[in-house]
């Protein structure tokens, strides 16, 4: 079961963000990826994870899929060649390590931004789609749910999770710093995303400003203006308020860029305009940068900042590691007990079996009394005699040794032609 799990990743450490986008996935994309593997591949548990900075397939497989997998994912991307990429992805054939690097991101040990908050929630997000597609089967759903519990212990015991240290925080720190010497930024925001939320709130920070969202969900942008004290909109006087921003803040969902050249030609002046690309695919073309006083910012400029907050994430990095050891070790202790719970229960069958028999043979004729009280005498002494069995292999699993008893059970018993009976 655990043996099995394998990864394949492409992420901010091993591609650059034009390279991310290519092969970045919305929910539908997600889910069709799964669907490939469900009709293409003999993976039946998967986990797909698209964000801003990785895409990544978590599976179980006895053999190395990531070639299928990677030409999967050309093949949603409608990418030709995927050959030009394959050095981009980063294959993890061993089990174990596989789930300390799916643990590291789940617990944003492996964020840009160290500790982001976001993560927690994309990766939840990630496994109701494998469970909505049935790609989630007992090991994936163990698995998951031991990470939010190692999650919730993080944010209890350590100050992992303490501050607002998140992309979207550090982009409103940027933006602090950019619009230092202007007395009331113009500010405005297109899209509410997750991160674009985040950004409206952590705005909160600047003090003087003037704020203008736009979504193209109008009633979205009226609930976060709303809550934030901010201005809501229309979405398509978007490119005449960016005309007027001294920064714009782009996190759209965007095959295309929604914001080109030749939307500020004509909106030139001696002041600086700030543009924010948070969204990945880009939404805003690079070429941007080649009008006047108009400074880009992409995903991958928005470094962490030096902050207490950040520094007291990265202190208590041990603490969230050996945590994960200790999550990790039960799983692990876990999955090698459901390895061997088949021979458990044709162990219990075996031995009910013969009680069975033995009891219909002498109590032919005896009282309903009677009856019951060596029914009830017998079962006891069964969960006695197997009680010792099933520690000890348990025990074995733990050691490594269990396939040795196991075989020895198997021969004492014949518990192989005990089950043919049971199924026949």
């Amino acid at each position: 079961m655990h043996k099995f799990f394998k990864a394949v990743s492409l992420s901010y450490k091993s591609a650059p963000l034009n390279i991310r986008e290519l092969v970045s996935f919305d929910e539908e994309a997600c889910k069709r990826l799964l669907k490939y593997f469900k009709e293409f591949t003999p993976i039946n548990e998967a986990l797909v994870l698209s964000t801003c900075n990785r895409t990544e397939v978590y599976y179980s497989s006895e053999t190395d899929l990531s070639e299928d997998i990677i030409k999967l994912i050309a093949l949603e991307r409608s990418i030709s060649d995927i050959g030009d990429y394959k050095d981009f992805f980063v294959v993890i054939n061993d089990h174990k390590d596989a789930l300390q690097h799916l643990f590291d991101v789940s617990m944003g040990l492996e964020a840009q931004v160290v500790g982001d908050l976001q993560i927690a929630n994309q990766v939840k997000r990630s496994y109701q789609w494998s469970a909505d597609e049935d790609m989630a089967g007992p090991f994936l759903h163990r698995l998951m749910h031991t990470i939010f519990f190692t999650n919730k212990k993080v944010v209890q015991e350590t100050s992992f999770r303490d501050g607002a240290a998140s992309v979207s925080y550090a982009a409103v720190e940027l933006i602090g710093e950019l619009t230092a010497a202007i007395p009331t930024p113009k500010i405005l925001i297109v899209g509410l995303g997750e991160i674009g939320e985040d950004v409206c709130r952590n705005l909160e920070y600047i003090k003087s400003k003037e704020v203008f969202i736009a979504n193209r969900t109008f009633e979205k942008a009226e609930t976060i203006a709303l809550e934030c004290g901010f201005q809501a909109i229309p979405f398509d006087t978007v490119y005449a308020a960016m005309k007027e921003a001294d920064v714009v803040i782009s996190s759209v969902a965007n095959k295309e860029p929604l914001i080109r050249k030749e939307h500020l030609q004509n909106g030139e002046s001696l002041s600086f305009k700030y543009m924010l690309d948070l969204s990945v695919p880009r939404s805003i073309e690079k070429e941007v940068e080649e009008v006047h006083g108009t400074l880009l910012y992409n995903i991958d400029d928005i470094h962490s900042k030096t902050s207490e907050a950040l520094e007291k994430r990265l202190a208590a990095i041990p603490q969230v590691k050996a945590i994960i050891s200790g999550s990790m070790a039960e799983l692990l202790d876990w999955s090698k007990e459901m390895e061997v719970s088949p021979t458990i229960n044709k162990l219990k069958n075996a031995l009910e079996q013969i009680r069975q028999e033995e009891v219909a043979r002498y109590l032919k004729g005896a009282s309903m009394d009677d009856s019951k009280l060596v029914e009830k005498v017998t079962r006891s002494m069964m969960q006695k005699i197997i009680k010792l069995p099933v520690l000890q292999l348990k025990a074995a699993c733990k050691r490594g040794e269990a396939e040795t008893l196991i075989d020895v059970l198997n021969d004492l018993f014949d518990l192989e032609k005990q089950s043919e009976t049971t199924n026949s």
